[in-house]
């Protein structure tokens, strides 16, 4: 049987789970249930140019250098776009995190762009 190990534990985005998805296809050719599931839903949801577009928001949100701000948090907020602040807390929510309005006005406004362009 063999043994798996961790060797790097990290949050992706759904974009980047696509792309690790379809080199998972590519290596073992036959995908299982739950694999093909994804798939789907990946097929449906995700769209093929999102993964660009995710690697210069999270560098955007990078140089905001608000310091509680984590990998963690922004791969949440790359996932959801959140567009106004009501959107922002529901998301962080789920995180041990404070922040100050004026960040998390910083945020919503990068977002923003990023949804709007």
């Amino acid at each position: 049987m063999a043994n798996p190990q961790f060797v790097e534990e990290r949050t992706v985005t759904i974009s980047e789970a696509k792309t690790v998805l379809q080199e998972i296809e590519k290596r073992d050719k036959e995908l299982t249930y739950r694999s093909n599931k994804t798939k789907e839903f990946f097929d449906n949801f995700v769209k093929d140019t999102a993964k660009d577009r995710d690697k210069e928001l999270r560098t955007k949100l990078s140089t905001l250098d608000l310091t509680r701000l984590k990998d963690e948090h922004i791969t949440s907020i790359i996932n959801f776009l959140p567009t106004t602040i009501n959107d922002l807390k529901v998301i962080l929510q789920a995180y041990p995190l404070s922040m100050p309005k004026k960040d998390q006005e910083s945020i919503v406004t990068v977002v923003k762009e990023f949804v709007s362009s």
